[in-house]
């Protein structure tokens, strides 16, 4: 694994994650390239919402390293911790937009922070980011007066509050109808091409993995690991292995190992 690689933005090299003597994860290595949408799956234990944490900062690994640009982020000091964090977005499963806040104030807050930007050109900043994510115009409503789709396309525009070059999206379609579903992973390819933003995305959606993945990584509990890598349609038709068969053709395990046949 290299760091300094040209197509590679974030690259990450022997990762384990221990909680007390439970091993979540063990020498897990991939990399994040340029412009693409990395998708990360797996079931439940299986740790991709740590693995995620590890690589926003938010937690610290049992060993490994996450290099930003060549630069390991885990022993970083503080200000190249806040470097990296002013070039990443961030959306949790929730939304976590705070609730006492407008939508106009919830996007304020990155540039606030990370920026000297004057008030007009904050304002200016935080009418584009609502127009992208189709809510022109919600910039005083506060995030109660919204449906759970509208919360999550508000997140994503407080996450692009700082034009990032890499945006985590945590459970994005979760809690919300197919139509809605749809449309933020419409939304989610429209900003990969417009912007050429990387993402790294957790979810266990097949109908969204198959529309925006470019790669998907897939985990598993008892192999403590990565145990495919690859298209999402080539992991379904080309896999041998029957973990990885019983994830993409919704098979329960014992089904996974027989030869079956669907239109798909």
């Amino acid at each position: 694994m290299n760091g300094e690689n040209d197509d590679t933005i974030i690259a990450v090299e022997n990762l384990s994650a221990r909680f007390g003597s439970n091993i979540i994860f063990e020498n897990v290595s991939f990399e994040v390239r340029k412009g693409e949408i990395l998708v990360i799956v797996g079931e439940s234990g299986c740790g991709k919402s740590t693995l995620m944490k590890i690589m926003i900062g938010l937690l610290h690994p049992h060993a490994g390293k996450v290099l930003f640009q060549g630069t390991d982020i885990i022993s970083s000091g503080e200000s190249q911790l806040k470097h990296y964090r002013q070039n990443i977005g961030v959306l949790f499963q929730s939304g976590a937009l705070f609730s006492s806040m407008t939508l106009r104030e919830n996007i304020e807050l990155p540039l606030q922070e990370y920026t000297d930007l004057a008030p007009e050109d904050i304002a200016m900043i935080i009418k584009m980011k609502l127009g992208m994510v189709n809510l022109a115009g919600y910039e005083n409503h506060h995030p109660s007066e919204l449906s759970g789709g509208m919360k999550k396309r508000a997140g994503i525009a407080r996450a692009m509050a700082l034009d990032p070059q890499v945006l985590f999206l945590d459970e994005l379609s979760a809690g919300l109808d197919p139509v809605t579903a749809a449309e933020l992973d419409d939304l989610i390819i429209k900003t990969n091409e417009a912007l050429g933003t990387s993402m790294v995305i957790v979810t266990h959606e097949l109908e969204s993995i198959y529309k925006i993945a470019d790669r998907v990584l897939m985990l598993d509990k008892n192999a403590g690991g990565i145990i495919a890598e690859g298209k999402p349609l080539d992991l379904k038709h080309q896999t041998t292995d029957p973990r990885v068969k019983s994830f993409f053709w919704r098979l329960k395990p014992d089904e996974s190992s027989e030869q079956r046949f669907y239109v798909s």
